[in-house]
């Protein structure tokens, strides 16, 4: 794995340089996710005076020729601010600014799946949704393997790994701890991380969240994650099944209630909901992957905690299902449920657009209804 040798640069050097007075200046950091559905790029502009809202940033272009956007003949994309945090890596009073992608025509790339989130999440907004998503993720040395494993080896067997604690079962934690505080900064709706059950693979959660929020603030986690790991010197992979055999694969499980489910009685709309989502189990599967269902192949299998990518299925406490009611809700008669589903290189602004189709907008079939007829 070819890879930058930037972390062993001399930080302290950095520093005195990052310690500079900036004058009345601002930096702006404008992210954006790339054609592939996936990758997150980035490029800093001088701002004259500190935003205080979405509204005070510039649109921005881009050359989307070297993103997988556009052609070379007519390569200028546009960056239209959407959401605005703090700027963990340069402090206040800089920024990271999450960015949609429009092309020349002003219509949104392909691989913007905001601009229809949003639309979605205006048309139920009267049930406030609420999203928690637990992204996982695998820390990848620069050989390519997870950090920490033998370079021509496995390390022991799944089992220790699990909330481990200690220099034979915690593999990165450094890094963890570095994104935790660094989300906490940044303004991200950050709620919990532990490690998971192979070894160099960890989850964040992100929520509660409403509506596009839910979106906006995981793929600036991913941001954040990506940025610390590179000042670490290593890769996150959020590859659904980043070691083939008996290891645990990665998804990002995402939390869904809606007011009424909520309140008591709840469960009933609950059960609704998996009704309907039963009957849209292929639906789903294509849009909890950007391959439309070939990553998660490889991941839901029915095995190592998760269902089978072919059957729908729902239970209490189980995480054999494709749905998962946990047991206080099953006991309080209220609550939420688990989409166990979801890959962790998922969309999410695809993912929650998807619940809310099938369980608020009542959508049936293999489409999602266009409202723009």
């Amino acid at each position: 794995m070819a890879t930058s040798a930037s972390s062993k640069l001399s930080k302290a050097v950095k520093r005195q340089y990052m310690d500079l007075p900036q004058g009345e200046k601002v930096q702006a950091m404008y992210i954006w996710i790339d054609g592939t559905g996936e990758g997150l790029r980035c490029k800093t502009r001088t701002l004259d005076f500190e935003p205080k809202s979405i509204d005070d940033l510039p649109e921005w272009n881009f050359d989307g020729s070297s993103t997988h956007q556009s052609e070379g003949s007519n390569s200028d994309m546009y960056l239209i601010p959407a959401v605005m945090f703090r700027d963990p890596f340069r402090k206040d009073p800089n920024k990271l600014v999450l960015c949609e992608v429009l092309k020349y025509n002003r219509k949104p790339a392909e691989t913007n799946l905001r601009r229809s989130c949003k639309r979605i999440m205006r048309m139920v907004e009267n049930h406030h949704p609420w999203f928690g998503m637990e992204q996982e993720y695998t820390i990848l040395g620069t050989d390519g393997h997870p950090f920490g494993w033998p370079s021509n080896g496995f390390p022991g067997p799944q089992g220790p790994y699990y909330c481990g604690v200690g220099a034979d079962k915690a593999y990165g934690r450094d890094i963890v701890e570095a994104h935790y505080r660094a989300c906490l900064y940044a303004g991200v709706q950050i709620c919990g991380t532990n490690a998971e059950v192979m070894p160099a693979q960890w989850e964040f959660q992100v929520g509660p969240c409403e509506g596009i929020d839910m979106g906006d603030h995981l793929w600036v986690a991913r941001f954040i994650l990506h940025r610390v790991c590179e000042d670490f010197g290593v890769v996150v992979s959020f590859d659904p099944k980043p070691i083939s055999g008996n290891w645990n694969g990665a998804g990002c499980h995402t939390n869904f209630s809606t007011k009424e489910m909520r309140e008591e009685g709840g469960l009933r709309v609950i059960e609704e909901s998996i009704e309907r989502l039963a009957k849209r189990h292929m639906y789903h599967i294509q849009a909890y992957d950007p391959k439309g269902g070939l990553d998660n192949a490889r991941r839901l299998t029915g095995h190592h905690e998760t269902s089978n990518i072919d059957e729908f299925s729902a239970g209490v406490a189980n995480r054999s299902t494709s749905i998962r009611i946990p047991r206080s809700v099953g006991h309080e008669k209220s609550g939420y449920f688990e989409d166990r589903r979801p890959s962790a290189n998922c969309d999410p602004y695809m993912v929650t657009e998807a619940l809310v189709r099938t369980c608020l907008l009542k959508e049936e079939g293999s489409e999602p209804t266009d409202y723009n007829k």
